[in-house]
């Protein structure tokens, strides 16, 4: 078990529960590759603005994290993200990560939950009847990706 590692991530997710975007992006390599069933393949400084983004417009976000393990190349950890959604409804999100690791820091990140158990909270009736069609994944997909966009186009220091 690598000690540096660990402590890597849990520094990650303690920055997380205080909304410390600027921390959290320290954790990561600077060609760092995030993924997760909603933002697939962000590199550098869409990742460190996707965090900045979500830390910014979640208000009522509570992190919570455990089960944190490391070695010299790869760790993992389950977390949790309770928030009320664009559409005020509230979301408990469970999560698993998996890293892997370059020149102590965080170069590959990747998050899997339930795209169907979002849908269902964040959307309602919608996400019930439909979240687990391709239609539906793809828009929430299409409309976190715009948004992300968005928000680089107002961050310059994530232009590059």
């Amino acid at each position: 078990m690598s000690a540096n590692n660990l402590s890597l991530i849990e520094t990650f997710y303690t920055a997380f529960q205080q909304h410390d975007y600027v921390g959290m992006g320290a954790c990561y390599h600077q060609d760092v590759h995030f993924s997760d069933p909603v933002f697939v393949g962000l590199q550098g400084h869409q990742a460190r603005a996707m965090w900045h983004m979500l830390c910014e417009r979640g208000q009522d976000l509570q992190v919570t994290f455990n089960q944190v393990q490391a070695n010299e190349t790869t760790g993992s950890a389950h977390w949790e993200a309770t928030y009320t959604f664009s559409t005020g409804r509230k979301v408990h999100n469970v999560i698993d990560a998996a890293f892997t690791f370059q020149d102590g820091k965080i170069s590959r990140h990747q998050d899997r939950f339930d795209l169907w158990r979002w849908t269902r909270m964040a959307l309602g009736p919608t996400g019930l009847l439909l979240g687990w069609t391709p239609m539906v994944k793809n828009k929430v997909r299409a409309t976190a990706v715009t948004s992300l966009h968005q928000f680089i186009a107002q961050h310059p220091e994530y232009q590059s």
